[in-house]
């Protein structure tokens, strides 16, 4: 029985290494103090546990006291995306765009004014508005907590506190929303 089991231990190891699966692993940023500006306690709770526990940088409260400031600034909305024909809402899209830039203790631009916009589609109905009301809030988390993972990636493109000109780090910008479906 052992024999099977290591065997089909192995067999899932090599499945996972050659879809090139890899654990995400320490991220080795240049700045070693970062300070957070413009973001909710919510969103620095997260991204502080998500940098200290991946890295060796610490987020500090104080800009005075940081290698570099992360400048980050967020919306959120709702907007019809489907409608029946009394013109009844059956569905909504919940949008999430967080805006941020990330400048050198010495003004020097790391990561110029880029955008990370998120959207989750969800059904809607008058009998649960209560509930649907909860889902809504449990959505806009989850596209914040989404975004936090996306932004810790994006500071791994910062490879020095002082870039030579032509090496800095492009802006990023939302793709293209999706049209609206046919009604």
């Amino acid at each position: 029985m052992t024999r099977r089991t290591f065997l089909t231990l192995a067999c899932g190891v090599m499945v996972l290494s050659a879809c090139g699966f890899q654990l995400r692993g320490q991220q080795d940023y240049p700045f070693k103090r970062l300070a957070v500006t413009g973001a909710p306690p919510a969103f620095i709770g997260r991204f502080s546990r998500m940098v200290q526990g991946g890295s060796d940088t610490v987020v500090v409260a104080s800009a005075a006291n940081a290698d570099a400031i992360l400048r980050v600034t967020e919306s959120s909305g709702t907007s019809v995306l489907t409608m029946n024909s009394l013109g009844v809402v059956e569905e909504y899209q919940l949008n999430y765009t967080l805006y941020y830039s990330l400048v050198g203790a010495d003004g020097t631009q790391l990561i110029p004014q880029s955008t990370i916009a998120l959207n989750r589609a969800m059904t809607y109905s008058d009998e649960y508005s209560q509930a649907k009301a909860s889902e809504s809030v449990l959505l806009m988390t989850d596209m914040q907590n989404d975004a936090v993972d996306q932004l810790v990636r994006r500071l791994g493109v910062v490879h020095s506190l002082h870039p030579e000109p032509g090496q800095g780090v492009p802006p990023i910008s939302p793709r293209a929303p999706l049209p609206p479906p046919p009604l």
